[in-house]
């Protein structure tokens, strides 16, 4: 049984909003990345998973527990972030997270001083007077405080500097190494790339792809950019007409995507021309969510 399933889940908002017949899961122990443009349907999802929505249609199950009838037992397992933050009321971000712990049944505060050392974050200061990024810092202590089974993580590193960030994603390696699971969605295509088994896109509601990571990583279709030190070895390789992502005769430089099987003939076209670098171009998160979604619009067209 996955640890997150999502079957055919409908929130329908009129003119466009919502999600719409939205099926994918997560298996216990995965970090699985969920992104998407601004407004794409991330955060409705991730209310229903919470039981803070009800499905029009389709269900939304963790560990079997159905998300909106089951709510009240989902959340003694999962440490949620969620996109907008908004604290009760409380003298500092200490008392507001000893009280948080409290409620879930613990009084050991030594997990939750480490993770607000780590994000070098002051809870003693004012709860209403803190900043956004102390604020997310807050959010994110209070989640992780108890080491939950289950992390779901709504935009998580929002008003986090790029060192904060780099803790935090130091914080879901060692949750991910625990076992934990962890649903996370991100704009920040990077942190997503570091720690995500795999990855959902979605846009206007709908699935587009689900990918693994490792297949992103390890694509037998291989970009490389070469530069050649002479006009003669530049125009001899290119009556080879290998297929050209970026040409710039005037450097002679050229981009090329090459599948795993023509490595060999590749090398051996190379051995007659004078090469001043050969680089191969990893492929990235961010540029297969951009492929996927010029796709889309383009089936849609």
């Amino acid at each position: 049984m996955a640890c997150i399933d999502i079957n055919g889940l409908t929130k329908d908002y009129g003119q466009g909003h919502g999600i719409f017949d939205l099926t994918l899961s997560v298996e216990e122990g995965e970090t699985f990345g969920f992104v998407g443009i601004n407004g794409a349907g991330k955060t409705t999802t991730i209310r229903h998973l919470m039981g803070f929505l009800n499905p029009e249609s389709g269900r939304a199950r963790i560990r079997g527990m159905d998300c909106w009838s089951e709510a009240a037992k989902i959340k003694r397992l999962v440490g949620y972030i969620p996109g907008e933050i908004a604290f009760p009321d409380a003298e500092t971000g200490a008392v507001f997270l000893k009280r948080q712990l409290e409620m879930q049944g613990s009084r050991d505060m030594e997990y939750c001083k480490y993770i607000c050392d780590k994000l070098q974050l002051d809870a003693t200061a004012p709860l209403k007077r803190m900043s956004k990024g102390m604020k997310q810092k807050t959010a994110i202590a209070a989640a992780f405080m108890k080491s939950p089974d289950i992390l779901i993580l709504d935009e998580p590193t929002t008003g986090l500097d790029p060192l904060m960030r780099d803790h935090f994603i130091d914080l879901i390696k060692e949750q991910k190494a625990q076992g934990h699971t962890i649903f996370m969605s991100s704009h920040i295509f990077e942190e997503i790339e570091v720690t995500c088994d795999r990855v959902a896109m979605i846009k206007d509601g709908r699935l587009v792809a689900v990918t693994s990571m490792n297949d992103i990583r390890h694509n037998e279709n291989k970009t490389y950019k070469i530069e050649f030190k002479d006009g003669e070895s530049y125009r001899k390789f290119m009556e080879f007409h290998y297929q050209a992502a970026c040409n710039k005769p005037e450097q002679l430089q050229v981009t090329i995507d090459v599948n795993d099987a023509q490595i060999g003939k590749l090398m051996q076209d190379l051995k007659g021309c004078n090469v001043l670098f050969f680089k191969e171009v990893k492929h990235s998160l961010e540029e297969y969510f951009h492929n996927i979604f010029k796709e889309a619009k383009n089936n849609v067209q």
